[in-house]
């Protein structure tokens, strides 16, 4: 492979909804191109990007995967992301490491949420975006409903460029309205071959429709072109291109594209057209990094090889016996093979030994990178996910990926008390693989909670756990981590006696046990007058209360809010001792706590939904079954729908992300976070103290 510099690389994430066919079309641009030397097919498990045990076994991509098309003197850095919102993570890190995105869509299928979800991701980062109907060749293809769909759904600007000839079965070639030619393919000719030739007369009235609907759009941002469109004048070829592109960076307008890549019908076609109206990776605005590894102002960072290297770590890949891999994106300067470098990030100095292109699951090791490109590197001894690499000299730190928040939790142990040890470092390297899968320990619940985007996510990744480190993890629902406190007071007496030969144990002591306000935490109040107990005797019986109130009255969950106070007791000058007065207050708290009328308190969380309008009622009603309290209703400010905001308890919510997919058909999203403990009503109380029992009944069992 020749050097490429800036101005001949084009950076493009390929996303879109699973099974629209992102796959297929990178292995076909790849293919077209001669860059690969197979077309691989999703069903025999051949594709290019597709090359994981989880992937080949699924038959859907899971990982981002990076390929590249040569064309035109130009390489085509072709990121393909899952389309699945499942490993959305992965799909964010390539928009972010890319310049433009092509945004594929089904033929047969039309606009999905996921289309949907990163179409909105590319505008948010003022991406150009670029169209493809995807399976031209499958049953039910229909170009024109496709096309509606996106203009109703997600953009209005949306303009054709290449209309189809033919669909399903009979789908046989493109239009190039640019070239106001007609590409016409030939089962057995050589794959992405074509026939050039005039618009057949069939299709004129269909081209001369599409054709004017290009120029007046494209005219229609550009006030030179205007002024000469409504003069009559001819637009030319180069002008309506050159007027595209630049439409496409400001975002006015976003070009519609027609192929089979399983038959490779205008592939060559749109590798021209990406070559022609993508910007390259020079041409893109530059990027603001904080200067130094701590630095509180920033430095512009462009793709020029003169300037100080600097690249992101947009994505981590473990491979067996080889370890990790780090994908990165240059955005400034060059580097060379061998040669050393600076993760200001975190502070160390790295080697860049091996340089290499992804070609999908194969590496081709390279001397030098130039900036804009998109490289690997192996064998990095502390680099991650979202680190910026750059010189000693010229430390940078680059605006980082914002993941997306884990939505699903389950508690995991190892299935084999063989692996416990193994579980751990096992989930961390995961983590390191993956940011939007997170892993902690609960020391309440004593439990190992881990978090995803969904459930097929965390299926996926105890499959991986499985694979790499050989553990196989099984996963539960977590337990909540409940409260109980007090609602009345009460006093009585603490009487700890045992003598058995020689030196005896007596403890003697009265409190009275009251509620607090909520949070105001637990209290010790030494009210002993005329040294009734002794004062050095005293901090024990503090001791042995809070050691009980950890255990709980109803449930087993620690006691909160509330304050003891000593007020008497009796002590032996010589059998007394701190032990035995701990286990006076421990007696104490067991004798007045039941008293007090104890209550459990459950965990709420604060709940924020993003939903389209016509969900609405279904989220809402969902909410009210989930003892949910609405708080509020917003618009979501971008004309996209609704924000709901309600407080629901924290053990209503496992599993929520999956209803709510259900519910909005994968438009909705949420975020929750903690909001405060409540008094939990008696009915669903009961239920939590009677599985509580039933849980120390088989712990003791199995013991």
């Amino acid at each position: 492979m020749r050097e490429y510099r800036a101005n001949e690389i084009r950076n493009v994430a390929v996303v879109g909804h699973g099974a629209s066919g992102k796959t297929t079309l990178v292995d076909a641009l790849a293919f077209v191109s001669g860059s690969t030397k197979r077309h691989g097919h999703i069903k025999d498990g051949t594709t290019l990007t597709d090359y994981t045990p989880e992937e080949l076994e699924r038959k859907y991509s899971i990982e981002l995967a990076c390929a590249y098309a040569e064309w035109m003197d130009t390489k085509i850095n072709l990121i393909d992301v899952p389309g699945y919102l499942d490993f959305q993570g992965d799909a964010v890190a390539g928009v972010a490491a890319a310049d433009g995105v092509i945004a594929v869509v089904s033929a047969a299928a039309g606009v999905e949420v996921g289309t949907e979800k990163m179409f909105r991701e590319a505008t948010t980062r003022q991406d150009p975006v670029l169209f493809v109907v995807s399976q031209m060749d499958k049953e039910h293809a229909d170009f024109d409903r496709v096309y509606q769909q996106i203009r109703e759904r997600l953009t209005s600007k949306v303009v054709p460029v290449e209309i189809p000839i033919g669909a399903g079965t009979s789908f046989r070639g493109v239009m190039n309205l640019f070239a106001r030619k007609a590409y016409l393919y030939k089962a057995g000719a050589k794959p992405g071959e074509y026939t050039e030739a005039d618009i057949p007369a069939e299709e004129q009235a269909t081209f001369d429709k599409y054709y004017q609907e290009m120029i007046e759009a494209i005219s229609a941002t550009d006030d030179t072109l205007l002024e000469r469109y409504l003069e009559g004048a001819e637009i030319g070829r180069d002008e309506a291109i050159h007027g595209m592109k630049e439409a496409m960076k400001r975002m006015d307008l976003y070009p519609l594209f027609a192929v089979s890549a399983e038959h490779t019908i205008g592939i060559q076609a749109l590798l021209t057209e990406l070559v022609q109206l993508m910007p390259s990776a020079y041409e893109m605005e530059e990027l603001h990094a904080f200067k130094g590894a701590e630095g509180d102002h920033t430095v512009e960072i462009h793709a020029i090889d003169t300037n100080p290297f600097a690249a992101l770590v947009f994505k981590t890949h473990s491979e067996p016996h080889v370890g990790d891999v780090s994908y990165f994106r240059i955005f400034s300067g060059s580097v060379n093979n061998g040669q050393e470098f600076f993760n200001a990030t975190r502070d160390t100095a790295e080697k860049m030994g091996h340089l290499c292109v992804a070609q999908g699951k194969d590496r081709t090791e390279v001397p030098v990178l130039h900036a804009g490109d998109i490289g690997c590197v192996a064998k990095l001894k502390n680099t991650h996910t979202n680190d910026t690499l750059s010189t000693r000299e010229h430390p940078v730190r680059l605006p980082q990926i914002r993941f997306p928040e884990p939505a699903v939790s389950f508690a995991v142990h190892a299935a084999s008390r063989n692996d416990e040890e193994k579980l751990q470092p096992g989930l961390h390297r995961l983590h390191d693989e993956d940011p939007t899968f997170e892993t902690h320990y609960n020391a309440e619940t004593h439990e190992t909670i881990i978090s995803g985007m969904g459930e097929r996510h965390l299926d996926v990744t105890m499959a991986k756990l499985k694979r790499k480190y050989n553990v196989v993890g099984e996963l539960t629902k977590p337990r909540i981590a409940y409260r109980e406190t007090l609602t009345a007071k009460a006093e009585g007496q603490g009487r700890h006696k045992k003598q058995s030969g020689g030196r005896g144990q007596f403890g003697d002591c009265w409190v009275r046990m009251a509620p607090r306000p909520r949070g105001a935490g637990y209290a010790f109040v030494d009210k002993i007058v005329g040294g009734v107990i002794p004062s050095g005797f005293r901090p024990a019986v503090d001791k042995g209360v809070q050691e009980a109130s950890a255990r709980g009255i109803l449930a087993g969950y620690p006691l909160v809010d509330f304050e003891v106070e000593l007020f008497d007791g009796s002590y032996h000058s010589v059998d007394s001792n701190e032990m035995s007065f701990k286990m006076a207050g421990i007696l104490a708290f067991r004798t007045v706590s039941p008293k007090c009328r104890p209550v459990l308190l459950e965990p709420l969380d604060e709940v924020e939904i993003h939903v389209p309008d016509r969900f609405m009622g279904d989220v809402m009603g969902d909410l009210n079954q989930r003892r949910g309290r609405i708080m509020g209703t917003d618009s979501d400010g971008n004309g996209h729908g609704a924000v709901v905001r309600a407080i629901v308890p924290s053990a209503e919510l496992h599993l929520y992300a999956t209803d709510l997919n259900s519910l909005t058909h994968g438009h909705g999203t949420y975020l929750r976070r903690f909001h405060a403990y409540e008094q939990m009503p008696a009915e669903a109380a009961q239920k939590v103290v009677a599985e509580s029992a039933k849980h120390r009944k088989e712990e003791k069992e199995e013991d």
